[in-house]
């Protein structure tokens, strides 16, 4: 495909969103290939599509969290008779009414629902209270008067190992080792640098919430998840009930972006309405859910490349560290993700690199657009322009010589089968015209019309940078889907698709998708998606850019098992009747009754990393290109992004306007971890958790988007499509920094870019 140049309402109660806002109809012919329009999309835009925070019912109670303000502190008493007495209370728990598992986590049960005996960090949840309003629950969960013991919190990763143990498993999430090839190997020209990368934050504006409404020994929650399946494992363990008796349905999610993976409300909000007896909503503010969720995982590099003269790479060392928090979410993977994909889309015939993810006592990280890509991918593309710039050797030229190719095999010793399209995104990427100069006098030069740039001290820099990034779950984890189509005749004796999936909806346009193919395969105009629940077959989590491909791939092979069995019922026909005539007609044979297929899918198997960090540890891969242009005032120590170009492999797009909107979306997120966007941790303290002092990249900031996309279609996946809404953020991040480097000759080497990296002296003297 070419470039793409491209109130505050009503709560609705829970019938309503049952009703109205869970399932999807639609009767368009639109299939595969088609730009679509999100069957959410008109509700959305009129403010009228139900989200979790928009759920109310009869009786409704009101939750709230009490958290620790201490990074680090024994517990050694907890008051709650205050809290108790407050006007309104109708319950205050703590760990001991924990009924259950008193730990949860995604991977490793490692963090507790209620903080006992000590607190890891900031925020951390110590109590719960229910009460009839929510000013009620926000003044008796004030009145909880916990006894602390504060200790000296563990806040430098680099410390962890050699530190005291702040939790009984340990100080080390996970190493990872990796090493391949001669460990000798030298070249002719050694580049190194030290890099660090900050903490992000998802910075979803719908922020955690839940409405949880019980029965007679069980409940039923609906809640704002990327993972149905995952939360309802660790719900119903802590709940102390059997699974059936726990039901998790989705409600209305406004983002996510890995930061709604790990629980929140859930476990609190079921315990406060089966201690009630009563529907609990909980809701997070925005400064609480800044502390509610994980983030990315501040990191901290270094690297050492080996080049021959002609700027083929011998070899990549590395030293990776990144800062887990207090708990492991999935710090095992991102660490485990940074270390394969250290050094990039190259190959690489010798590595060595060891990667840690560090248990502090700083917020806890998780998963992030990106999962560890994006921190490495900074590292080794100003790696990349180091060289460059030893060799003489242009900086998209030094990254096409080295490119990845079909056969090769990756650090890890994976072979890359299929297509592996690094050069062209890199081409189509370096291929679009350069924008032109932005006139002296512009809003558009950085600091805008408040702060106006004297343009003889702004100077403009282009910048390249190359990622890449697996899809689905890696290392051996069983990663599946299930879905269930019927097909059936409507009341009018119409054909009508009825699709039970339990993939979450986080914004990312599944749901149009899903249609499309159901359209697609069946050749019918109604399809219908039942809202998602724990009562339906697992279709894992949303995340991974895995939903297309396995849950999309689950409902083509189901549509065509539906085929199947329909044909099963075609009467035999004279040849010269034509199969689509009457008495052959899909409507007529659906007159004996609905067709169900229920198919699980999975992809290619994988496994785990040895301890020479080797294996093929991954599914499928994508692959992206960005070239950034920068204005830089040198005075001000301001950026502003002029354009971005990317290309990008997404093996076919099976909704182009979508894809390009992912794209969009993701380099405004690469666009504010290279400039703006950081969470400030002081003491193991988040000291700027709101969107007054986090700031993020708003349409102001964002630049013109050239995008190529590049269709070459993955054999393994279904129609050819590949996941589409991480690669956008991994390589736009370094190749703004590229930029602000090419503008500047300042040795950047830390995100987000501050004014003092820019103002620093520069080598060209100006």
């Amino acid at each position: 495909m070419g470039p793409a140049r491209n109130s505050r309402r009503p709560g609705r109660n829970l019938s309503e969103h049952l009703l109205a806002g869970g399932g999807t109809i639609t009767r368009q012919r639109d299939g595969v290939g088609s730009d679509v329009l999100r069957p959410d999309g008109p509700a959305k835009a009129r403010g009228e599509f139900a989200f979790s925070s928009d759920l109310r019912t009869e009786r409704m109670l009101w939750g709230v969290t009490v958290r620790s303000p201490h990074p680090h502190a024994r517990i050694r008493h907890i008051d709650l008779e205050a809290a108790r007495r407050s006007p309104g209370v109708a319950a205050v728990i703590t760990a001991a009414d924990v009924p259950g598992r008193a730990t949860f986590g995604m991977v490793v049960d490692d963090q507790p629902v209620f903080a006992s005996d000590y607190v890891r960090y900031a925020g951390e949840p110590v109590a719960a209270v229910a009460a009839e309003r929510l000013g009620a629950a926000l003044a008796a969960a004030a009145a909880v008067d916990v006894d602390y013991e504060v200790l000296d919190p563990l806040t430098d990763p680099e410390a962890a190992p050699t530190a005291a143990p702040i939790h009984p498993d340990g100080n080390v999430f996970r190493h990872v080792r990796l090493r391949r090839g001669n460990r000798e190997a030298t070249g002719d020209v050694v580049v190194e640098g030290d890099y660090s990368v900050g903490m992000q934050d998802q910075a979803f504006l719908g922020p955690e919430s839940a409405l949880a409404v019980p029965g007679a020994d069980r409940v039923d929650l609906f809640v704002s998840t990327q993972s149905l399946h995952g939360d309802h494992r660790q719900v119903a363990a802590s709940l102390g009930l059997p699974p059936e008796r726990v039901r998790l349905h989705l409600a209305g999610v406004g983002g996510a972006f890995g930061g709604k993976e790990d629980l929140s409300v859930h476990i609190h909000a079921c315990l406060l309405a089966l201690r009630t007896g009563r529907a609990v909503r909980m809701h997070y503010s925005r400064r609480e859910s800044f502390v509610g969720h994980v983030h990315r995982h501040p990191a901290r590099m270094w690297y050492r490349h080996h080049a021959l003269r002609d700027g083929t790479l011998i070899k990549v060392e590395a030293r990776i560290v990144f800062d887990g928090g207090a708990y492991t979410s999935t710090s095992g993977l991102v660490i485990g993700n940074a270390v394969a994909f250290g050094a990039g889309p190259y190959r690489v015939p010798n590595a060595a690199i060891d990667g840690w993810a560090m248990r502090t006592n700083n917020p806890p990280c998780g998963s992030m657009r990106g999962l560890g890509t994006p921190q490495v991918c900074f590292g080794y593309e100003s790696q990349m322009d180091k060289l460059a710039a030893a060799l003489g050797i242009d900086e998209v030229e030094i990254r096409t010589r080295n490119a990845l190719r079909s056969g090769d095999r990756l650090i890890t010793g994976q072979r890359l089968e299929g297509p592996v399209p690094v050069s062209e995104c890199l081409g189509a990427a370096a291929g679009f015209p350069l924008p032109p100069r932005t006139p002296a006098g512009s809003s558009a030069l950085p600091g805008g019309s408040n702060l106006p740039a004297d343009g003889r001290r702004v100077r403009r820099g282009v910048g390249f940078a190359v990622g890449f990034k697996n899809l689905m779950s890696p290392e051996g984890r069983d990663d599946f889907a299930t879905v269930q189509v019927t097909l059936d005749l409507d009341v009018n004796g119409r054909p009508i698709a009825m699709v039970r999936c339990a993939a979450a909806e986080i914004g990312q346009g599944f749901v149009t998708v899903a249609q499309q193919i159901v359209r697609t395969e069946l050749g019918i105009d109604q399809v219908f998606l039942e809202p998602p629940h724990t009562g339906m077959d697992p279709a894992g989590s949303s995340s991974a850019s895995r939903q297309t491909w396995m849950s999309g791939g689950a409902i083509r092979m189901a549509c065509r098992d539906v085929l199947a069995q329909l044909e099963q019922r075609r009467p035999p026909s004279p040849p010269e009747e034509s199969s689509s005539g009457r008495e052959g007609s899909l409507e007529a044979l659906l007159r004996a009754g609905p067709v169900t297929a229920t198919i699980e899918h999975r992809h290619a198997p994988t496994e785990p990393l040895d301890t020479d960090g080797q294996g093929s540890a991954h599914a499928a891969f994508a692959f992206v290109a960005h070239r950034a242009v920068v204005d830089v005032d040198l005075d001000l120590g301001l950026a502003r992004v002029v354009e971005i170009a990317t290309g990008q492999d997404v093996g076919r797009a099976l909704n182009p306007a979508q894809v390009v909107g992912q794209i969009e979306g993701g380099i405004a997120q690469g666009l504010g971890l290279a400039l703006m966007e950081e969470l400030v941790v002081d003491g193991g303290v988040i000291r700027n958790g709101s969107f007054t002092d986090y700031l993020l990249p708003t349409a102001p900031d964002m630049p013109p988007v050239r995008i190529e996309l590049i269709e070459i279609p993955h054999p393994g996946a279904p129609y050819g499509a590949k996941g589409v809404g991480e690669p956008p953020v991994i390589s736009s991040p370094a190749a703004i920094a590229a930029a602000v480097r090419d503008a500047t000759g300042s040795p950047i080497g830390r995100l987000p870019i501050r004014p003092e990296h820019i103002v620093a002296p520069h080598p060209r003297g100006e």
